[in-house]
């Protein structure tokens, strides 16, 4: 792997509506994804086998993860483990870094 920097507030680009993912960089350990999602967007509650950690970096929204609200804003950070139901709202557009890891063998 060789080092790589981002300013990521320039990436930010949001959709007109819905969902938009941009990857940064993929390995075999970890996948690091910027996700926009427009102004009163949603993403269904679902799970995924991997640990996944976001960032806000812009806007704000609602995280569910197994029935806890957690209020996004810029700064927030969050620690979803593995195969834990989840799902989104955005009040605003909303932008964060996605990354998910392999969970603990």
């Amino acid at each position: 792997m060789q080092a790589t920097a981002l300013q990521l507030h320039e990436q930010l680009v949001y959709p007109a509506s819905g969902l938009r993912k941009q990857v940064l960089l993929k390995d075999g350990n970890c996948q690091y994804t910027l996700l926009y999602l427009a102004a009163g967007s949603e993403i269904a509650e679902h799970s995924t086998p991997r640990n996944a950690t976001v960032q806000v970096l812009a806007g704000r929204g609602a995280l569910t993860i197994s029935g806890q609200h957690i209020s996004l804003e810029p700064g927030v950070f969050v620690v979803m483990p593995a195969s834990e139901p989840h799902a989104l709202h955005a009040s605003e557009n909303l932008a964060f870094l996605l990354t998910f890891s392999a969970p603990a063998s």
